[in-house]
């Protein structure tokens, strides 16, 4: 529905970000001017990057420099939705056909392991920042959307993962087609309890999934994790901005990342950027792994907009399912919503925030503009769905105070990358946000951490070679 959606049509007014515009504009930055060594590299200044070096520095003795293209926090983690869950945009019965249900319940666990992370984070920094924790809703419309919901619930309490009972509505047309197999993961309820949970008039919403869920502006929380270690770790960690990496040279114990103007030379490299589609690899110790790396990222811009109004409901995530059909490369075809907390000139205020229509670019050509015009077709969209599906919609909004978009890595395997690259491992990856990148990339970070001090880690569905060796 949206790729094809947003391949024409005009254009609105440029990338205007909510979280950019809560970071300090004043902030001092330095840019790499000399050629430098160090024991671990991170390329990327978002959440990955970030709390890459923040978990490497306390769990090791390394030194980090860590390389950004642009400013911290002003790539896809000031670009996002900034919503916190942790579930895969995959659906776990898939996951678990491909790895088997005890991986992917590891791998389940694993990233709901990094609501503890953040916290950690948090608890370390004494940072100021609005992170709000709340049981969030999804809405589905059909027996299909349904079905999958229940099967993936019931594999994950086949392995011992807590869920929540699905509420259906006791008006369902379908009740007597769900399986047996299911009738201890879902309970009635009348359908306007639905309707009341999901904030929608719309009738044809006939179940609500529910799951912890947040809201952060993850960009303010890169900012305030780099101030922490900068200040910490001065004689450890160095961060250089306006520095984007063109090329990476591998050797059997050295990686060599080259900018325009200068090198450093790292015993380990952790790729942490959305920004793959600018480095070239070049490994000068085995087989080329360029091919292989680009194949296994690509790009998908998400759109989305936000208006500010009087605060008098608590901070929400919200997932609507519509009962469409979805070309093939559609990968999102539903929208989230989140109201969160905002302050505004002084004032507390709801910020709502909406994303869905998204444009997925073509491997061999594609270079994301961070500048490009936002498209006026995504506008309508999301005015069309608010309008049709979101009862407290103003009854007067026809435009939005902020309106942006974002680029978002997808792995070919749908599932973060994380790990050794198996064909040298002095490069490392966190990276692949797949659409919910926030806790994925913090449990990344940890696990990385880990890595570089040496532990021995369990095998996982996030590790480089076993996704390699299932997806191909």
């Amino acid at each position: 529905m949206f790729a094809n959606l947003l391949r024409n049509g005009k254009s609105d007014n440029i990338n205007v970000s909510p979280w950019i515009k809560e970071l300090n504009k004043n902030r001092s930055i330095k840019t790499l001017e000399s050629d430098m060594q160090t024991d671990v590299a991170i390329v990327g200044g978002g959440i990955a990057g970030i709390t890459t070096a923040y978990f490497t520095l306390k769990y090791t003795d390394n030194y980090v420099v860590l390389i950004e293209a642009g400013k911290i926090g002003h790539g896809a983690t000031g670009h996002n939705a900034g919503q916190v869950v942790d579930y895969f945009e995959k659906p776990f019965s898939e996951i678990v056909s491909e790895y088997g249900l005890e991986l992917a319940a590891d791998g389940q666990k694993a990233v709901t392991s990094a609501w503890d992370l953040v916290d950690e984070i948090l608890e370390d920094t004494k940072m100021k920042i609005n992170f709000s924790k709340f049981t969030g809703f999804a809405g589905c419309q059909d027996l299909e959307q349904l079905l999958t919901h229940l099967e993936n619930k019931r594999l994950k309490k086949s392995a011992g993962i807590k869920i929540h009972k699905v509420k259906i509505s006791e008006d369902f047309a379908d009740l007597k087609k769900i399986p047996d197999k299911y009738s201890d993961l879902y309970t009635l309820v009348p359908h306007k309890k639905v309707l009341e949970l999901l904030e929608t008039d719309n009738q044809e919403y006939i179940a609500v999934m529910q799951s912890q869920k947040g809201c952060m502006n993850s960009a303010l929380f890169v900012e305030k994790v780099c101030e922490y270690l900068l200040k910490q770790y001065k004689d450890r960690f160095k961060l250089f901005e306006n520095s984007p990496v063109l090329t990476l040279d591998l050797y059997n114990a050295i990686g060599v990342l080259q900018t325009k103007t200068n090198f450093i030379a790292a015993h380990k490299v952790v790729l942490c950027t959305n920004g793959f589609e600018y480095i070239h690899i070049t490994n000068r110790a085995g087989e080329n792994i360029d091919k292989k790396y680009h194949k296994m990222v690509y790009g998908i811009v998400g759109y989305m907009a936000g208006y500010i109004e009087e605060k008098t409901k608590d901070p929400i995530a919200i997932s609507y399912l519509p009962d469409i059909d979805v070309p093939q490369d559609d990968s999102r075809p539903y929208f989230y919503l989140t109201r969160r907390n905002h302050k505004y000139k002084g004032d507390n205020k709801s910020l709502v925030c909406v994303g869905g229509p998204e444009k997925i670019e073509d491997k061999d050509s594609f270079k994301y503009k961070k500048n490009k015009k936002y498209p006026t077709l995504a506008k309508n969209e999301i005015l069309k769905f608010l309008k049709g599906s979101f009862k407290n919609t103003p009854s007067n909004l026809s435009d939005f105070d902020f309106k942006w978009h974002g680029l978002m890595g997808y792995t070919e395997s749908g599932i973060r990358n994380v790990g050794f690259e198996p064909l040298n491992t002095t490069l490392l990856y966190n990276l692949g946000c797949n659409g919910v990148g926030i806790l994925p990339s913090v449990y990344g970070a940890r696990k990385i951490a880990m890595h570089l001090a040496g532990e021995t880690i369990k095998e996982s569905i996030f590790d480089p070679e076993v996704q390699r060796r299932v997806i191909g």
